[in-house]
């Protein structure tokens, strides 16, 4: 049975946390490496990092961020946002990152995807796909999800596996911030029609709403609001979705001597 990967996600803007409702009225959550320290120690599995401003800014990613947090950070870190090209990435990895995250590139140039997974592997390329529901499909939103376009997500996941995508970064738009649980039905679309790793986003609760995803699909699970606001912890998530008979990694406090 595949271990199912519990993620906290750090949404940052001019090097601190951030946290909104459907990527708007961002709060300040704190600082990045005292989070994902904190988060490291209650056991979870990997982290994403995220400049959420970069793209709709112009600038570029926060480097000097994510070069402090893997100074401290044990674990795998995928980081994305503002990333263009193949440089912009590599500087990414070489920054600490193990895996980068691409999005409105992507969906403006697809060849990226493919350039990126030529250059350093497909296991590095994760595509984060912000879907928001339309009628009885879900858009692709870009730029962190203030532009709507007409791009089919489900078909854009697709597509970005056979480019090269080695995962899907799969956020409801919908539900982002909201805590009412995970688009089920975006994730059984998804899943249903590629063989990457599909982590699910937006709308986490409650160890229920993780079971419920992936039972609808998902590899992983990312969460923020619940994890930043002190509702649970990686650990308390962890024990629960055992007792509901999913299978996760132990932290190390827990683990069997």
């Amino acid at each position: 049975m595949l271990m199912t990967r519990i993620i906290p996600c750090l949404d940052c803007r001019d090097g601190r946390v951030v946290k909104g409702v459907r990527f708007q009225g961002l709060r300040d959550a704190g600082d990045p490496v005292n989070q994902a320290l904190r988060y490291q120690a209650q056991g979870a599995d990997e982290l994403v990092l995220l400049d959420v401003s970069a793209t709709r800014r112009g600038h570029g990613h926060q480097v000097e961020t994510v070069r402090a947090v893997r100074r401290e950070l044990g674990i795998a870190l995928t980081c994305g946002g503002g990333v263009r090209s193949a440089d912009d990435a590599a500087e990414l990895l070489e920054a600490g990152a193990d895996k980068v995250g691409i999005n409105s590139a992507a969906v403006r140039d697809p060849e990226l995807v493919a350039g990126l997974a030529l250059r350093f592997g497909q296991q590095c390329v994760v595509v984060a796909i912000d879907a928001a529901r339309s009628g009885e499909s879900w858009l692709v939103r870009v730029a962190g999800g203030s532009e709507a376009t007409e791009i089919d997500a489900v078909g854009w996941a697709a597509e970005a596996e056979r480019l090269g995508a080695g995962e899907i970064l799969l956020t409801s738009y919908d539900r982002d911030g909201t805590r009412d649980g995970y688009d089920l039905e975006l994730l059984r679309a998804v899943s249903s029609r590629v063989r990457i790793p599909v982590i699910a986003s937006g709308g986490a609760d409650s160890p229920e709403h993780m079971a419920a995803a992936v039972a609808a699909g998902a590899h992983a699970v990312l969460a923020a609001s619940i994890f930043h606001d002190g509702v649970t912890t990686v650990q308390a998530v962890k024990r629960r979705l055992g007792e509901l008979g999913l299978a996760v990694r132990s932290h190390p406090t827990e683990a069997a001597p």
